[in-house]
């Protein structure tokens, strides 16, 4: 699946949820268009053992939110009873509802912060926190770029900051050409504009503004295919499919080029492809276990949530940390 379905397949889901009863919250406007990709399991719902019925809240990452919503539409082929809202109000707009018990679950693209661990011990918010995949990006150039082979993490923030005047390669590096830089990202709406600005620059959004924005990952591999002074980014899986068009630029977390690290599966499963790649999460209030319909979402969630994973493209969890995630939620199920 690429990229582009897999935009698609988000934006598109958004009519999926109106269609099935599955609501979006207000807080958080998308795009909507194309045509839905048939989920992994396009099977007639099997009749389930117990009927379900009532609500799931959830609310969060819109990063998180292809996994959480392809689980979404599947569970409720089986519990027709059933009604799961995904939102998709980042990461810290959804830990705002999630923290003073509004919602059962938040899709998180990081950690819970200290501030909203503060927040949940304030509202007797107990949450059980799930790990449930794995996302990286790419800092890509032409591929006859024969001199940024590496970049730091402060040459990108300098490129990419908001405000930036930075014009040409050299006055990132004095050894690099006196050629202008054509830049190719994601638009503002994305989650992978996001993730980036947050990560190079410290803050989510916050970018410089004259660059070619696109939703269509196949637009930036063209431009930065088309032009030997280019560099983009978006999302490791689209360069897997598109090695011979684009080439990797190794990232360097600090200023220590010679620390650059490529972008793999292992360097991302390992967290040395730094700051770029980072754990997804679901974070689950303790107490909406109590309802068995979230308690069976839940269950579902980590059953078969790899399937998904793969399908939008993220990577999957080492088996390491998917049993793990199987043993905090068992060990929160006993405990009720």
């Amino acid at each position: 699946m690429t990229s582009l379905l897999r935009r698609t397949f988000l934006t598109s889901s958004l009519w999926a949820i109106l269609a099935a009863g599955c609501s979006v919250q207000e807080s958080a406007p998308t795009k909507v268009g194309g045509s839905p990709k048939p989920p992994v399991n396009s099977e007639a719902p099997v009749e389930p053992a117990v009927k379900l019925s009532g609500e799931v809240l959830a609310d969060g990452s819109s990063t998180v939110f292809p996994i959480t919503q392809a689980v979404a539409e599947e569970f409720m082929k089986v519990h027709q009873g059933v009604k799961v809202s995904v939102g998709i109000a980042g990461t810290g707009g959804g830990f705002k509802r999630f923290v003073v018990g509004e919602t059962d679950i938040n899709d998180a693209s990081r950690p819970i912060s200290e501030k909203e661990v503060d927040a949940c011990k304030k509202s007797g918010v107990e949450y059980l926190e799930l790990k449930v995949a794995i996302d990286g990006l790419s800092v890509v150039v032409n591929p006859k770029n024969d001199w940024c082979k590496a970049i730091t993490v402060s040459q990108l923030k300098k490129l990419w900051n908001k405000g930036s005047t930075v014009k040409k390669w050299n006055e990132l590096d004095p050894s690099w050409p006196d050629a202008e830089i054509r830049l190719y990202g994601p638009g503002p709406d994305s989650g992978t504009f996001d993730y980036f600005t947050e990560a190079v620059n410290g803050k989510a959004k916050e970018s410089r503004s004259d660059y070619t924005p696109s939703e269509d990952d196949n637009v930036l591999v063209q431009g930065v295919n088309g032009d030997k002074n280019s560099l983009g980014y978006f999302g490791y899986a689209y360069y897997s499919d598109n090695q011979d068009k684009v080439k990797l630029v190794a990232i360097a977390d600090g200023d220590d080029v010679s620390t650059a690290v490529l972008p793999s599966d292992e360097t991302i499963l390992n967290g040395t492809y730094k700051p770029l790649s980072r754990p997804l999460f679901i974070y689950v209030n303790k107490k909406s276990f109590e309802k068995p319909q979230v308690r069976e979402f839940v269950k579902y969630y980590i059953a078969k949530g790899q399937d998904y994973v793969k399908e939008v493209q993220y990577i999957q969890l080492p088996e390491n940390d998917l049993k793990e995630a199987q043993q905090r939620l068992t060990e929160a199920l006993s405990a009720k």
